[in-house]
């Protein structure tokens, strides 16, 4: 939890958090991912200072376990002053206890963001999925809480001026900006109308820009006239020597020859799960990704 201190901007770990979209499609498979095409409402996790703390924190505990589809798990919140903004025990259950900073005690309007990120820390345990290492862990939970539905509220705590800063979550603003866009483009919703935060929205069409840039590579169709004329010269180059070329510093794309001598393939990152897709290198083509079935217009 960055609380007065300075916040990390841009997209420096995108590479993890596109493993992690393909792990969740992979581990959750396309069917279970597209059961949660709606995501958390803002009215169902509301909580003014009016409301009772302690019966309004399970009230929001209880809406997230029911978004994630764990009726047997029960939460047990409690308060108590801490580094990090919450923690959850990870046991066998049903019971699980979280601990929530004491400051959200009096900013209540964030206790649904550390409720959905602890939460899936429960989900994903009982899926047994996991990155190693601390950080590449809560990278994975970060993005799997965004791409499943509650995410939007981690990016809608984050604030921002000249005299103090917060924001929830190992991602940066503008990757879960990202993570959010790629939903919204999978789901066809509009998070952007349910910001409070107008350093938030900024985050998220900054997301958005890079979302949409996945969908702009050649060898896709919607290339633009730059990246195409790159990749023809690749390919030209793979043609002439027969040999290999490795994905490119400007491109995702690989050229590779199936026995060395047949015909070329390329390979690329689906833009919607990042799972490589390999095709014939044969003009223009349909390909469908296996694992998100996303149909990509191709010119390879």
């Amino acid at each position: 939890m960055a609380d007065g201190r300075p916040v990390e901007h841009g997209f420096p770990h995108l590479e993890t958090v596109r493993a992690a979209v393909t792990a969740l499609y992979r581990r959750l498979s396309y069917d279970t991912v597209h059961t949660f095409d709606t995501s958390v409402a803002p009215a169902d996790v509301a909580f003014c200072d009016q409301d009772d703390l302690y019966l309004g924190v399970q009230r929001v505990a209880r809406e997230m376990v029911r978004h994630l589809r764990l009726p047997d798990a029960r939460m047990i919140v409690s308060f108590r002053e801490m580094e990090h903004a919450a923690y959850v025990e990870l046991a066998a259950g049903p019971e699980y206890f979280i601990e929530l900073n004491d400051r959200f005690r009096t900013h209540r309007r964030d206790i649904g963001a550390a409720l959905a990120h602890e939460v899936m820390h429960v989900y994903l345990h009982r899926l047994d999925l996991s990155f190693p290492g601390t950080r590449a862990n809560e990278i994975l939970t970060d993005t799997a809480t965004t791409y499943l539905g509650a995410g939007w509220l981690l990016l809608d705590a984050y604030r921002e001026d000249r005299a103090s800063s917060q924001k929830l979550g190992y991602l940066t603003p503008e990757e879960f900006g990202y993570v959010l866009a790629k939903r919204a483009l999978a789901f066809g919703e509009a998070p952007e109308t349910w910001f409070t935060s107008p350093q938030a929205y900024t985050a998220y069409t900054k997301g958005l820009a890079r979302a949409r840039q996945d969908e702009q590579q050649p060898p896709l169709t919607a290339a633009g006239w730059a990246g195409r004329r790159r990749y023809a010269k690749d390919r030209r180059y793979a043609q002439d020597h027969g040999t290999a070329t490795g994905p490119r510093p400007s491109g995702p794309y690989a050229f590779s020859h199936s026995d060395g001598t047949g015909p070329l393939r390329v390979s690329f990152p689906c833009p919607t799960c990042h799972q490589r897709i390999r095709v014939p290198a044969r003009g223009r083509i349909r390909a469908r990704c296996g694992l998100c079935r996303t149909v990509l217009e191709c010119d390879t």
